[in-house]
Formats: C-alpha cells, structure tokens, sequence
C-alpha cells in the first residue's frame, strides 16, 4: 500500500486520476471512493469487495481532481448542491474501461464513488466462475430447459449480473432470440438485445417486460423483480413458454419463494414457472504467494486476499417442492424438504472451501452471517 501512495504522491488533477485508474485496473479494483472531510479528504477503494482507505489529500488537490472528474464525464461543473450522474472511458491496453460517477453532496463537499466496469472481467465464463462441480452442472441443465423461471439472489455486490451474463453467453449462436432488461446496461453482450430501463421517461421492468414479449423472445433476462407487477408478468411469460432469468434482492434461495408470493404472485403461478433459484454471495480468495500469512505481501496488498469465487446455493425445484409452493407451506417446511433431497446451505459449502484452504472460516462467516 506504501508503493501505491507513492505513486500518487505530487501529481494533480489529470495525472492523479489517471495514475489512479492504471492502479485501479491493475490491481482489480471495482470502485473508488472520495470522502470530503473537515480538513482532509480520504480516498478509499473497494478491493474483492471490501472497502480499504488508500490515502488522504488536501481540498485543494481534490478540487482539482474533482473539476477533472466532472468535465470527462460531463456533468455540470457549477452544481455541488445536488446529486449527479455521469459516466466517461479511459484507455487500457488495447480497449477502454468505462466508469461510471455518482456524485452526492455533503457538509464538507462532493462525495464521489467512480465504479470501473473492465471488459475483461464483464463476460466471465460459466466454468471460471467458481461454482463446485455439482452446481455447475446443475446450472448447465436449467439454462437448457424450453421454459420456466430461473432466479439469482443476493444481496448488492453479490455477483448476480457476472452469473446472468456467464449463464446466457452460453445460450449464444443456439439461435434463440435472446432479450435483456437492464438498470444500468453494464458491459455489451455479442448477439443479444439489450434494452436499458429509463426511470425518467417510465420506462420500467414491468413496461419493458410487456413489450419485450411482442418482439417473439425465447430467452429474456429482467435485471430485477422490484414490483408485483414484473414479478406476475414474468410468471406468466414463463408459463407461456418463454425461459425468463431475473434476480431477486433476498439473503437466500428459499426466501426467495415466500418473498414472490407476499409481492402477490400466486402460488398456482409460481409453482408451475419456476425452475431453480441460485442464491450466492463473493468470497475472497487466500493470495496464493504468502497462502494468507498474517500481513500478506504485496501482491495481495497485505490483505492476504487475492481474487474471489462464487460461494453458491442452489435449490432446483421438483415435483414435491411444487407441490408445496401451492400449498403456501410456510419456509420451514419448504427448507426441512429441500435438505432431504439433498439441498446444501452457502455455509455448508463454505465448510468445504475452507477444508481445501482456498478460503478461511472468518471470510465465510463475513459474507453469510
């Protein structure tokens, strides 16, 4: 961490940023923070998604850095007293890394959170992922099914657009006519439509979904359920023979169940349409030079992290499980079914993880707690 402040220390404005991004991408940073304080501002990053302080400046020097900021990504350079959004590309390589900027006032300046979108890590593919052999599998089986409901939860953060993305890319040149509804569009897909929400023009999942089944799709994939709305006409599409993918904000798979009938999809909708329900979290990798030795090195950054994989649950739904959902069973009863059939808990594989010390306890206990 020393080196890398080093090699921010005396630069300003443009040649700060720009050593901040080749940092950034370098060492797979996925957001940057800038926290105005009252006599300092902070600069922090997320690194495989826990925040880190990286170092601290003058309000002269982010000012500067900020004027640099807004004009790339065009937003006003005159508005501080409201919040902003933008976004800009900086070359890496051979391609360009897009980043997207939100702004938020606060009593000692503009808050900025930039969040690098790297190409390379957009399309991962299925089997890099990380999921453990059965799982995949699994996965390999619904995204081949004619019709249905496959959901993936979690929390923000958690993976879910990477595994939708890894989970279509291999339905591309199967000649199925392949449709997305995203808030935002993060990284381009080859071959498939992608149509972005537009909240300020009503342009919502539930309109998008409506029309997107006038352009005759075999595969859509809908960014969020949020409403009832989305979440009814999405069972119906898949009734209907369409394959739908979604994600859903709940802690775990078979909360997702009784989540979808409380936003008022019926039981005799639900059971029929859905097909299996991934919830997942990111764990971080133990660095493979220091093996996680206290202190790390430098090339985990001293974290004795290095990289992450998908910690995964899967819960596919059968003829039983179907045959609870439209008995409303309550979740414990959908839970005690789905462990005698073999069901297994993100704790549960964590356990695994840890055995074959790719992961530590206190990792899986940070993320599933």
């Amino acid at each position: 961490m020393q080196q890398i402040q080093k090699l921010l220390e005396g630069k300003t404005g443009e040649a700060f940023l720009t050593a901040l991004h080749d940092i950034s991408v370098t060492t797979g940073i996925s957001d940057l923070h800038f926290f105005p304080r009252k006599d300092k501002v902070e600069l922090g990053w997320r690194q495989d998604g826990v925040m880190r302080p990286v170092f601290t400046m003058p309000h002269a020097l982010y000012i500067d850095i900020v004027r640099r900021i807004k004009f790339v990504s065009k937003l006003s350079l005159n508005v501080t007293n409201v919040p902003q959004d933008g976004e800009y590309a900086f070359p890496h390589k051979t391609y360009e890394v897009k980043v997207r900027v939100s702004s938020l006032p606060s009593k000692f300046g503009e808050v900025f959170t930039l969040r690098l979108l790297d190409p390379e890590h957009g399309i991962v593919p299925l089997e890099k992922l990380g999921f453990q052999e059965d799982i995949e599998k699994e996965l390999r089986g619904l995204v081949e099914k004619p019709h249905g409901i496959v959901l993936v939860t979690g929390p923000t953060g958690s993976g879910k657009t990477t595994t939708l993305y890894s989970l279509l890319s291999t339905l591309i040149g199967t000649g199925r006519n392949i449709i997305t509804l995203e808030d935002p569009i993060e990284y381009e897909l080859p071959e498939i439509v992608q149509s972005q929400i537009d909240h300020k023009h009503e342009y919502t999942f539930a309109m998008g979904l409506r029309a997107i089944l006038r352009q005759d799709p075999d595969v859509i994939l809908v960014g969020e359920i949020r409403d009832a709305e989305t979440a009814k006409t999405a069972a119906d599409a898949a009734l209907t023979g369409h394959m739908v993918f979604a994600t859903l904000h709940t802690n775990s798979a078979i909360e997702s169940i009784p989540r979808l009938v409380s936003m008022g999809v019926s039981t005799y909708l639900l059971a029929p349409a859905l097909r299996g329900i991934l919830a997942q979290r990111l764990i971080r990798r133990v660095c493979q030079d220091c093996h996680g030795k206290e202190g790390g090195c430098d090339t985990c950054l001293q974290t004795g992290y290095k990289g992450r994989m998908t910690l995964p649950e899967l819960l596919t739904v059968d003829a039983g499980m179907r045959d609870l959902i439209l008995e409303n069973a309550p979740q414990k009863e959908l839970e005690a079914y789905a462990k005698k059939k073999g069901f297994r808990s993100m704790r549960e594989r964590g356990e695994d993880l840890v055995k074959t010390k790719a992961t530590t306890t206190a990792e899986i206990m940070r993320v599933t707690a």
